[in-house]
């Protein structure tokens, strides 16, 4: 079987669904660049050109109200975010429209409108360009939003989203972007709201999004040395959440651990605390611990970067203090972004 890079299983699934559907068109700011947003558009715009792959000036409000048009009248649009940061600016056009969009027409479906937003850290983003939202995302019923960490989830949730009959939030984390897998090569969709378990265990459950499933994945490794198996969980989506798949895995466990790297007031990590709390506090030997980054806008200086947010480290040795195994790690692992050298 064939191996894909998380870029090249986005581009694979963009272009397999233009090809299968003529009304999917992709728009964003340098889609159509030779870079291609980290590889993930170029291949589009070679296949298509400049009629189904069109660069956008600075004007992501009004773009949001265009393809919101477009869904409403039969397209498709794709539209990219160099960084999720820029989605600020079109927030209340998909908070307002194309999330409310089948509730407040009467309709049977939503306006299918497929929004990429890129997420990360690394070479001074500092305050305004490292923010994760998809917790300000998932607090809106209406939309979809998934986090996908692995090129073949990142493929199969694309296909889900481009196919759906609702707005989707995909948040990719550009750490992620050289990661490989193998891949299948039919377009074969992932469905929202399941997720999987990316490593069984027995002593505590570990869930992490996006990033966080890959490095919750190191950790139980660093765990295994100190006696500790470690169940981690991909939820994948974060709305809807899988909320049947923790509870069962909490019942094994008895403990819970959520890595996100968004804060943890008001965040994806509080939710699934709740959820915990609420409906699985009969399985529970401990507290939940949350590991995120500190309460406080991120950093540029690289050093007090790699400190502000969570790392496989961060998060073993929170399993360990909640474990109650008096332990402290006894080995580190590489930073997933130590070779990246920007400028996105």
């Amino acid at each position: 079987m064939r191996s894909l890079r998380y870029w090249q299983a986005i581009s694979e699934a963009t272009v397999q669904c233009m090809e299968a559907d003529p009304s999917i068109f992709v728009a964003g700011i340098g889609v159509d660049d030779f870079k291609g947003i980290f590889g993930t558009t170029a291949e589009a715009y070679r296949r298509f050109g400049s009629a189904r792959v069109f660069d956008i000036p600075n004007c992501e409000n009004a773009m949001t109200g265009i393809a919101i048009g477009a869904a409403a009248v039969g397209k498709r649009p794709l539209i990219v975010h160099p960084r999720n940061d820029f989605m600020f600016l079109s927030m209340d056009q998909i908070f307002n429209l194309a999330a409310k969009w089948r509730y407040m027409f009467g309709r049977n479906v939503g306006v299918p409108v497929v929004f990429r937003g890129i997420v990360g850290r690394g070479w001074g983003q500092g305050a305004t360009h490292s923010q994760s939202l998809q917790a300000v995302f998932g607090h809106f019923p209406g939309l979809y939003v998934a986090t996908p960490a692995s090129p073949a989830d990142a493929k199969g949730l694309m296909v889900s989203a481009l196919r759906g009959t609702g707005p989707v939030v995909l948040l990719e984390n550009r750490a992620l972007y050289e990661l490989e897998e193998v891949v299948p090569e039919e377009a074969v969709p992932i469905p929202f709201g399941k997720g999987k378990i990316v490593r069984p265990g027995k002593d505590i459950t570990i869930v992490g999004i996006s990033l966080m499933a890959y490095e919750a994945k190191r950790a139980a490794e660093i765990l295994a040395d100190h006696g500790v198996d470690a169940e981690v969980i991909d939820p994948r989506s974060v709305r809807p959440f899988d909320e049947a798949m923790l509870l069962e895995s909490i019942k094994k466990t008895g403990r819970l651990v959520v890595a996100d790297t968004s804060w943890a007031f008001c965040g994806f990590a509080a939710e699934v605390a709740a959820v915990a709390a609420e409906k699985g506090w009969e399985y529970l030997k401990a507290p939940v611990r949350r590991v995120t980054p500190p309460d406080c806008p991120a950093p540029v200086s690289r050093p007090l970067e790699e400190a502000f947010h969570p790392s496989p480290l961060t998060i073993a040795q929170a399993c360990l203090d909640l474990c109650k195994t008096d332990s402290s790690i006894r080995r580190g692992v590489s930073d997933v972004q130590a070779s990246f050298a920007g400028p996105y």
